[in-house]
C-alpha cells in the first residue's frame, strides 16, 4: 500500500499549500506503513526526535512545518523541540513546536501551533501557551492559511509580515521598508489565503467590538487611506509605503496614518467631511494597522475591496431596506451581453457600491487600452490610465443611491478610477420631484456639484428631472418594501390598475367605439385611452375603462418605469428582478407595460444561491432595448410585433447553501481526457519515485548489484528526458484555479473566465444577438 499526503489530509481541514512540492514529495518518500489490527498505518521518522511516529494530517503538518523551520529559515534542528510542555498552573499542555532562543537555549523564542485547524481556535491557543512561556513570537498555520504574531503584552497580539530567519531580529522584519513590489510579493491575502472580509472579522472581535467607534466609518477611513497610500506607490515604484509600522510607537504611528488620511481625503474630496479624524486610539489603530498593512487592496477588478465593503454595508444598513450587493460575476455577465462602448453614456440607479458602473469602465478600458496596445496588468486598477480612459469615467459614467454610506464607498471607487472625479450622487431615484431640494442645498453642492452640472446636460427636458437620454443601463434596484407615498405613486403609471366596467346601452355607430373582439386591450392601450373611449370586447358586450391608484407598489415595479425614463430611444438596459415578475398573474400588466416600451432581449435566471447569505429570494436578470423607429437617430430598435428571445438558466451555484463562494479547482479547466492522462502520469510517477528512493537508499547502505545500478540509471534517465511528463503529473487537480492575475475564480457558467473556462450564458446570447443583427453588436 502506498498512501499520499493529499489522501491523509482528504477532510481533515488540513491543506498543504503553504508548502514546497519538494518538501510535500520528501516527507511522502520517508511514508513507511506498518500493520495496526487489520489496518496499514502510515509511519514516519520524526525530523527532531529522531524516531518513528504515526503520521496523521497535524503530524503531517507539523513535519512540513519543521522542514520549513529548517530549510527556508535556516534554523537547526538542534534549537527545535515538538510537543513542548507548557505548565498552566497544576494543568499542562504541549505546544506543537518550540525553536528555542540562540542564547538563552532554555527559552522559547517561537512556538508554533498546528493543533487547531480553525484560526479562531488555533490563535487563542497559541496566545496562551506564549503568554505561558514568554515566548515572543507564534505561528499558527493549516497547511494553507498561515498568520504570524509578535507577542507585545500579554492583551496584545500584533500582527507580523514573516518571521525572522536564523540570521535575522525581529526588528529588521518590522523596520524593513517596503515598496508596491514587496507588497504584491509578500500579500497575505495570497500567501496566507485569507480574505479582507475574514481579516475584518478578526479586528472587530479583538479591538472594535469593545473600541466604542463606529466599526463602519473607522475601518472606511483605514481602507481609504490605504488604497490611496497604494495608489501613489502603484504610480511611483520606488516610494516607500506608508501605510505600514516601520517599528514607530503607537503615537509617532497615529500621527503618521491621520496624515496619510488628510492627504487622501484631499486628493478624493467629498468621501468624508472637512477636518475628520482618525477616532481610533493609538492603540487599537496600531492593532488595525498590523492586520491591514500586509494586504494588498488593489488588483485587477478591486473585488478584494468590495467584499469588504459589501460587508461593512450590509452590516450596518443595506440589508434592513431590501438593497443587495450583485455578484460581480453576474454583473461580469451583464457587462458582456450590454457592451458598453467609449462613445455611451451609462448610469445605475441604485448603485451601491457601484459593481456596474467600475465594471462597465473596466470593460470600456480595456477596449480603450487594446487600442492603443497596452496590456492589463494585475495592478491594473492602481495604474495610470490614458486620458481618454479617465475621461471617459468623467463624462460618460454616472450612478445614483440613496443610501448615503452606499454612495461614499461608491465614490471612493469611482473617484479611483477617474482619478479624483466622478459623478456618483446621492439621490432619490424615484422621487425625483424632489430633488431639487438637494440640487439647492449648498453642503450636497459642495460635494456632488460636478457630477449634477454633468448629469444635467443629459436631462431631455432642461426644466425636469424625469427624462433622460442615457444609452445604458445596468441596475439591481431594491427588492423588498413597498413604496406608499401618494406623492410619489401619483407621477407613475405603473402604480395604476386598469379594469373595464360594463355599459348597458351603447349607440353602435358611436365614434369613439374600438373594436377589441379579437384583440383586448393591452394595459398601456387602457391606460392612454380617453375618457369617451368604449371598447367592444370578445362577447360582445362595450366597455368602459376604469383607472384606479393603487395605495401600495412594490419598489422594483416602480424602479422598472423610472429606469425606462432615463433611457433614450434604442437605449438598452439590464435589471435584476425577482422571479416572480415574470411568471406571477398579478404582475400581467407590467409584462405588457414592458412589451409596449421595448424590444425584450433576454432573461436570464440566476440560481438561488446567487444573492445569500442576505436573500433566498431567486432572481432574473431582464434585458430589454427601447424601441426606436426615429429615422433621424437610425433605427437602433424599430418596433415589431414578433421576435426572439434569449433565455438561460444558470445551472452552477456559485455559492453554496451558507453563501459562501464555491471556487473553481483546476480539474475544472480540463477535458476529460485530460484528467485522465494527468491522473496516469502521476501514478506512473509515484511508482517510479518510490523505485527510485529505493534503490538509492540501496546505493547509500548496501552493495546495489549490477542491475539496480542499471535500472537506477535507467529512471534517472528518464527523468531528465520527461520534464513535460512530470509537470503533468505534478498538477494538483483539486488545487484552486486561478485567473491570469492570480484571483481565484468563481465556480459558473455565466461568461468564459479569460479562456480559462468553458464559454457561459453571455458568449451564448452575443452569438444570439450577432445573428438577431442588435445594434450593440453589429
Amino acid at each position: 500500500m502506498t498512501i499520499t499526503l493529499a489522501t491523509l489530509l482528504k477532510d481533515s481541514g488540513y491543506k498543504l499549500n503553504q508548502f514546497k512540492p519538494v518538501q510535500i514529495a520528501t516527507l511522502e518518500a520517508a511514508i513507511t506503513i506498518k500493520e495496526s489490527g487489520k489496518k496499514e498505518v502510515p509511519y514516519v521518522t520524526c525530523l527532531v526526535r529522531g524516531k518513528p511516529i504515526r503520521l496523521t494530517p497535524e503530524e503531517a503538518v507539523r513535519q512540513l512545518y519543521v522542514m520549513a523551520l529548517r530549510d527556508d529559515l535556516n534554523y537547526p534542528v538542534s534549537r527545535m523541540e515538538v510537543e513542548h510542555e507548557v505548565t498552566f498552573g497544576r494543568e499542562k499542555k504541549r505546544a506543537d513546536i518550540c525553536v528555542f532562543d540562540k542564547d538563552k537555549i532554555t527559552s522559547p523564542y517561537i512556538l508554533v501551533e498546528v493543533k487547531k485547524p480553525k484560526l479562531k481556535d488555533g490563535k487563542e491557543q497559541l496566545k496562551s501557551y506564549c503568554n505561558a512561556t514568554g515566548a515572543p513570537m507564534g505561528v499558527w498555520t493549516n497547511g494553507e492559511q498561515i498568520s504570524y504574531y509578535h507577542r507585545k503584552d500579554p492583551n496584545y497580539f500584533e500582527d507580523i509580515p514573516a518571521i525572522p530567519s536564523e540570521h535575522e531580529k525581529l526588528s529588521d522584519i518590522l523596520a524593513e521598508r517596503w515598496t508596491i513590489d514587496d507588497l504584491v510579493r509578500l500579500d497575505k491575502l495570497v500567501n496566507e489565503r485569507k480574505s479582507l472580509k475574514d481579516l475584518i472579522l478578526e479586528m472587530e472581535d479583538e479591538v472594535l467590538a469593545n473600541a466604542g467607534v463606529d466599526v463602519f466609518e473607522e475601518l472606511f477611513k483605514l481602507i481609504f487611506t490605504k488604497l490611496y497610500d497604494e495608489m501613489e506607490s502603484g504610480r511611483d515604484k520606488k516610494r516607500h509605503l506608508i501605510f505600514k509600522n516601520y517599528g514607530d510607537t503607537e503615537t509617532e504611528l497615529k500621527a503618521k496614518i491621520q496624515g496619510l488620511f488628510d492627504k487622501a481625503s484631499a486628493k478624493w474630496e467629498g468621501v468624508f467631511s472637512d477636518g475628520a479624524k482618525i477616532e481610533l486610539t493609538p492603540s487599537h489603530l496600531a492593532v488595525c494597522v498590523a492586520s491591514l498593512e500586509k494586504v494588498k487592496l488593489f488588483n485587477s477588478n478591486l473585488e478584494v475591496v468590495d467584499e469588504a465593503f459589501e460587508y461593512l454595508i450590509n452590516k450596518s444598513s443595506k440589508g434592513e431596506k431590501g438593497q443587495y450587493f450583485t455578484p460581480r460575476y453576474v454583473i461580469d455577465m451583464c457587462v458582456k451581453m450590454m457592451n458598453p462602448q467609449e462613445w455611451e453614456t451609462l448610469i445605475d440607479t441604485a448603485s451601491g457600491s457601484c459593481g456596474f458602473p467600475v465594471h462597465g469602465i473596466f470593460h470600456v478600458w480595456e477596449q480603450i487600452m487594446k487600442e492603443e496596445g497596452l496590456s492589463k496588468s494585475h495592478l491594473f486598477t492602481t495604474e495610470k490610465k490614458p486620458a481618454r480612459c479617465e475621461d471617459y469615467v468623467r463624462n460618460k459614467v454616472f450612478a445614483i443611491d440613496f443610501d448615503e454610506k452606499a454612495v461614499r464607498v461608491g465614490r471612493t471607487l469611482n473617484l479611483i478610477a477617474g482619478d479624483g472625479q466622478t459623478n456618483v450622487l446621492h439621490l432619490n431615484t424615484l422621487d425625483y420631484e424632489r430633488w431639487d431640494e438637494k440640487t439647492s442645498d449648498e453642503q450636497w453642492i459642495d460635494i456632488y456639484g460636478e457630477g449634477w452640472k454633468r448629469l444635467r446636460k443629459l436631462r431631455v427636458d432642461k426644466t425636469s428631472n424625469r427624462d433622460f437620454c442615457f444609452d445604458v443601463l445596468m441596475a439591481n434596484p431594491p427588492f423588498a418594501g413597498d413604496i406608499k407615498e401618494t406623492r410619489i405613486l401619483a407621477k407613475y403609471e405603473l402604480a395604476r390598475t386598469v379594469s373595464y366596467e360594463k355599459i348597458a346601452k351603447v349607440d353602435p355607430a358611436d365614434s369613439y367605439i374600438v373594436d377589441a373582439r379579437k384583440r383586448p386591450p393591452t394595459f398601456t392601450e387602457g391606460l392612454h385611452a380617453s375618457n369617451e373611449t368604449i371598447f367592444q370586447t370578445a362577447d360582445g358586450s362595450y366597455r368602459k375603462v376604469k383607472i384606479k391608484h393603487q395605495n401600495t407598489v412594490g419598489r422594483d415595479i416602480l424602479f422598472i418605469e423610472r429606469n425606462l425614463s432615463f433611457l433614450k430611444p434604442g437605449g438598452r438596459m439590464a435589471v435584476v428582478l425577482p422571479q416572480g415578475r415574470f411568471n406571477n398573474a398579478g404582475d400581467k400588466d407590467l409584462r405588457e407595460y414592458l412589451n409596449e416600451h421595448c424590444r425584450i432581449l433576454a432573461v436570464v435566471g440566476l440560481h438561488g444561491n446567487a444573492f445569500k447569505p442576505h436573500t433566498g429570494t431567486k432572481t432574473s436578470v431582464l434585458f430589454v432595448q427601447k424601441w426606436n423607429d426615429d429615422p433621424k437617430a437610425g433605427p437602433l430598435c424599430p418596433k415589431k410585433a414578433d421576435y426572439p428571445i434569449f433565455f438561460a438558466t444558470m445551472r452552477e451555484p456559485s455559492k453554496d447553501s451558507s453563501g459562501d463562494k464555491i471556487y473553481r479547482a483546476v480539474r475544472h479547466s480540463m477535458t476529460a481526457n485530460e484528467i485522465a492522462e494527468c491522473i496516469a502520469l502521476k501514478e506512473k510517477w509515484r511508482r517510479l519515485d518510490e523505485e527510485l528512493a529505493i534503490l538509492r537508499t540501496k546505493a547509500r547502505n548496501d552493495n546495489p548489484t549490477e542491475g539496480d545500478q542499471r535500472r537506477l540509471s535507467e529512471i534517472e534517465a528518464l527523468q531528465a528526458e520527461s520534464s513535460e511528463e512530470i509537470k503533468k503529473a505534478s498538477i494538483d487537480l483539486d488545487a484552486p484555479l486561478l485567473d491570469d492575475h492570480g484571483h481565484l475564480i468563481v465556480k459558473h457558467d455565466l461568461f468564459n473566465h479569460d479562456g480559462k473556462t468553458e464559454d457561459g450564458i453571455a458568449e451564448a446570447f452575443i452569438e444570439f444577438a450577432k445573428k438577431e443583427k442588435l445594434s450593440f453588436f453589429r
